[in-house]
């Protein structure tokens, strides 16, 4: 197991970041804006979940950027001093200093011109950690027709180069096992074997279109991904593009020494898929499981593996469950467990002890459900191994917040300065 003294951080993290030793003791949660909610801009929202502070499980501090601009995910850079957050439809990246004070962010400096430096791609999704750079995965181009890249930066914010995602009419060398796409979603390292792997979603004229007309769509609904890439990881070259049909989203490496596979699931037909190194050396993509019903289309959206890669959680967006799948035999996965975490549910934070969970709703604005159904929320559990049990909620329309999604750790043990 990798860092076997980290035992808060979340598992999800890139293996180059800083770790947090104890417990976790704030979550920092990037929020989309709801006009008529609050100040109606996209935020990061801290939340003080230090077990024994007279403010537990609640919202300490929030930091506007003054806009909407489809808040979505982000990350930290390796050091942990900076945590960079983007918008899906604005394309705006917002770098905020963590390390002054973890209770309190600050906005440091605002990317506005992403596109235009990365030679035309929108919608920075994903900020991964590598050694003083961040490797962010974009979902999709200019014309909103998908074709998009992987763009690295220096932890200070200046652009360094872009690597396009393989296609039918520029492979780049790689080996195409049926389609050779070029949409992108989720990035992520195994550094021990020098590769990494990415997966896809759809294009801007998708993501950003209300769902109830894009599913109804036919055309539209045929332009999702239906590829995974497995790259050389220090020479940026793409090796082999599996076919992984319906939308393959979040990528989880095993954290094992010897474990040379990683999962994802994929959100329109509802599968658990595996990609591993077999014993001849040859890298393959297998479906493994199915997610509830697949004829129902739960949308699995977000899952975590725990440090013992026996354990992964599956978030299913329509149905609103968490999912429990026993993957100690990572070919064979078993559900062992589900509960209703709410009317819907998106991301999902597990932390490296695996004894705490954290959960939000928002998947994107225009995919959200209405009236009722529209559930926001912040919720943290415990895990014993056999059943999650309620810590505390936040209810982010309640409190004038807006819509919750991607969440990040944060300890001050990180700066002993």
């Amino acid at each position: 197991m990798a860092e076997s003294t980290a035992i808060a951080d979340e598992t999800c993290q890139s293996p180059y970041m800083a770790k947090i030793t104890g417990e976790e003791e704030f979550v920092y949660v990037w929020t989309l804006g709801v006009e008529g909610v609050g100040d109606g801009s996209d935020k990061i929202v801290t939340v003080d979940v230090r077990k024994n502070s007279p403010s537990f499980g609640k919202v300490i501090d929030v930091d506007s950027i003054g806009g909407r601009g489809e808040a979505h995910h982000g990350g930290f850079t390796d050091d942990r001093r900076y945590l960079w957050m983007a918008g899906l439809d604005d394309s705006r990246i917002y770098i905020f200093d963590i390390a002054s004070d973890p209770a309190n962010p600050k906005l440091l400096k605002t990317i506005d011109d992403f596109t235009e430096k990365s030679g035309g791609a929108v919608g920075p999704h994903g900020v991964y950690a590598l050694p003083g750079r961040v490797m962010i995965s974009a979902l999709s181009n200019k014309d909103g027709s998908g074709r998009t890249a992987l763009v690295e930066y220096s932890n200070d914010g200046a652009y360094v180069v872009t690597h396009w995602m393989p296609t039918a009419a520029d492979a780049q060398g790689a080996e195409v096992e049926t389609i050779a796409d070029g949409y992108g979603y989720d990035a992520r390292v195994l550094p021990r074997k020098n590769v990494m792997l990415t997966s896809s979603f759809t294009g801007r004229d998708n993501y950003m279109r209300p769902f109830g007309e894009l599913a109804k769509d036919q055309e539209a609904m045929k332009h999702f991904g239906q590829t995974m890439v497995l790259w050389d990881f220090h020479g940026r070259k793409p090796k082999k593009v599996f076919h992984v049909p319906g939308a393959p989203l979040e990528i989880r490496w095993a954290w094992g020494p010897y474990n040379n596979y990683a999962f994802t699931t994929t959100a329109l037909t509802s599968k658990i898929w595996l990609v591993y190194e077999d014993r001849d050396g040859e890298w393959k993509a297998n479906a493994v499981a199915d997610i509830g019903d697949p004829s129902k289309m739960p949308v699995p959206v977000d899952i975590s593996l725990s440090a013992d890669d026996k354990t992964l959680f599956v978030d299913t967006f329509m149905d609103g469950l968490t999912r429990v799948f026993d993957v100690s035999d990572p070919h064979k996965p078993k559900q062992i467990y589900e509960k209703k975490i709410g009317r819907q549910v998106n991301m999902v934070s597990q932390s490296w002890d695996g004894t705490r969970l954290y959960y939000t709703s928002s998947l994107l604005s225009n995919w959200d459900k209405t009236g009722q159904d529209n559930e926001q929320f912040l919720k943290a559990y415990g895990w014993d191994g056999r059943q999650l049990t309620p810590r505390f909620e936040i209810d982010f329309l309640a409190e004038k917040l807006g819509r919750p999604h991607i969440m990040q750790f944060g300890s001050r043990s990180l700066y002993p300065s």
